[in-house]
């Protein structure tokens, strides 16, 4: 199944926030998938696009600390989505963020992010019932405990683990992160959890790699936490790639001693696409072919073992 969701699948600019995007992608991919041979027909049989579950602060708090949820749902969480998006250079300037140009005030992006948070909630909950689900959005790795980073305010990934697990629905939980950075917030977020193993493939450098490793007391900041497997790769490495995750995924069932998890979580970033107009993934440079080589390595490997997998754009 597909999950889309329409009042989510917005367009930054409308919020005045300029980022290399061009419109809805959601949209423009389901659209894409509607005009394929053999598909259109048969929109019934693939696509879900009928009502989120309720994404409630309880659902929040099993993942975020209680004063950032507090900023969340409050009448004024400017700061932190000027934080989370970077609205604000060092200067106070605003940074590829032009109030003028909002159609939508900030607080949008925060009811935007819970809706993203349903949708992966959603197509999880599918994937347990159907053996595969793909949600339209999602994937936002890099929101932490207590703030957001690198435009995600919310952890939609380890939310919907911990919403479903509380449910009673999942017990054992694997996240496979294909994004071009690394996947540092669900890494963090999961150290202390033994039932849920990280796996991502990612740029050795670029953000968050390249930022400060410790603070002012000589702790190591959350987002170089650990993952249980995180695969760098070089800039130059695209070769290797496709051999690295496989061992990747061959060492992640040897961490779960050969046990099948309840369900695994993909993230299926799109960004290592060589032509992709993210500046900050330019260190890695996969083919179309190389990506599509990548997603089915994955997707064949899950459905050899009969693992329920819900991946996400």
């Amino acid at each position: 199944m597909i999950v889309f969701d329409a009042a989510g699948a917005i367009d930054m600019t409308e919020f005045g926030v300029g980022v290399a995007q061009s419109g809805s992608r959601a949209g423009i991919i389901l659209e894409k998938i509607r005009q394929s041979d053999g598909l259109g027909e048969r929109i019934g049989d693939w696509l879900d696009s009928g009502p989120l579950p309720d994404i409630t602060r309880e659902d929040l708090l099993r993942v975020h600390a209680p004063d950032y949820v507090d900023l969340l749902l409050s009448e004024n969480p400017d700061p932190a989505v000027v934080a989370t998006y970077e609205l604000v250079d060092e200067n106070g300037d605003y940074h590829r963020y032009d109030p003028k140009r909002a159609k939508r005030p900030l607080k949008g992006l925060v009811t935007r992010s819970l809706r993203q948070a349903a949708g992966t909630s959603r197509a999880a909950a599918l994937a347990l019932e159907r053996g595969f689900a793909f949600f339209l959005g999602g994937g936002m790795h890099h929101a932490h405990y207590d703030q957001g980073r690198g435009f995600c305010l919310t952890n939609d990934i380890v939310i919907a683990v911990r919403k479903l697990r509380a449910e009673g629905l999942v017990k054992t939980v694997r996240v496979v992160d294909l994004d071009a950075h690394r996947g540092d917030g669900v890494a963090a977020l999961c150290i202390d959890d033994p039932d849920t193993l990280c796996l991502s493939i990612h740029m050795a450098r670029g953000w968050p790699l390249d930022e400060l490793p410790l603070d002012e007391r000589g702790r190591l900041y959350p987002w170089h936490w650990p993952g249980d497997i995180d695969i760098p790769v070089p800039e130059g490495g695209e070769e290797r790639y496709l051999p690295s995750l496989e061992k990747g995924l061959a060492l992640l069932e040897e961490l779960s001693f050969g046990a099948k998890p309840d369900l695994v979580v993909v993230v299926d970033g799109a960004d290592p696409f060589e032509e992709d107009e993210l500046p900050s993934a330019s260190l890695l440079r996969l083919s179309a072919k190389q990506m599509l080589d990548r997603d089915m390595l994955v997707y064949d490997w899950l459905e050899r073992r009969g693992v329920p997998q819900c991946w996400l754009m």
